[in-house]
């Protein structure tokens, strides 16, 4: 008796969420239909605008060398960190685990011209990899706004393997606020987990003691 009560009760839920439904849409269609060539103008004007405001920012952001995957010195580092929103920097060495990262890398810079992608040999680097207590390879500094708020160690959080997806990686980007998600990001269903934002994360990392200053980095 009771379950059927709750099978009514559950029924009933969903029949008023489908008439609340049908009844934004009624309202939306409505309002579409009495629009006037007056509004139609004004919504084509600022769909314009907004266009040319997001070709102008995309022309800043090639101009500021987004849009490729670069190495870059440790004097230069500074330069290409100033004034940037988002920037991913892969601290490599010549050797396999870093060529991976770098192969997946190249892929996203082209595609996510939003951010700077770039990449720093940390033998040549041993202020930046002293100061961002760098300690395996590969490596990537998340850095927004001139400060360090995420890393990614070696492949842990890309599922362990030196074979992982390009569109992994992009998800523990997109976690970390580093580039901005599309639809092919997605997990595809309730079983698949987008990788997790964590701070120096890695199997490894009993030897490491984190500081206040690695989640602040400002490169003062």
């Amino acid at each position: 008796m009771q379950q059927a009560i709750m099978q009514q009760a559950l029924e009933a839920n969903l029949m008023n969420i489908a008439t609340t439904i049908e009844d934004q849409l009624d309202d939306e269609m409505h309002r579409m239909e009495n629009l006037t060539e007056d509004d139609l103008d004004r919504m084509r004007e600022r769909r314009l605008e907004a266009l040319k405001k997001q070709q102008r920012k995309r022309q800043e952001w090639m101009r500021r060398g987004h849009g490729e995957y670069r190495e870059v010195d440790e004097r230069e580092f500074f330069n290409e960190m100033k004034k940037t929103e988002r920037m991913v920097c892969h601290f490599f060495r010549n050797n396999w685990p870093c060529q991976v990262m770098d192969k997946h890398l190249a892929i996203l810079a082209a595609k996510h011209v939003e951010t700077k992608f770039v990449k720093v040999n940390a033998e040549k680097a041993p202020f930046l990899t002293e100061r961002l207590k760098v300690w395996m390879l590969p490596t990537l500094a998340l850095i927004k706004n001139e400060k360090t708020t995420d890393y990614v160690v070696g492949f842990d959080d890309l599922g362990g393997v030196d074979d992982f997806k390009t569109e992994t990686l992009a998800m523990r980007l997109v976690a970390g606020g580093l580039i901005f998600e599309q639809d092919e990001y997605k997990p595809a269903g309730a079983g698949s987990a987008a990788p997790q934002r964590s701070i120096r994360s890695s199997s490894d990392i009993r030897n490491y003691k984190k500081t206040d200053s690695d989640e602040d980095s400002d490169f003062d």
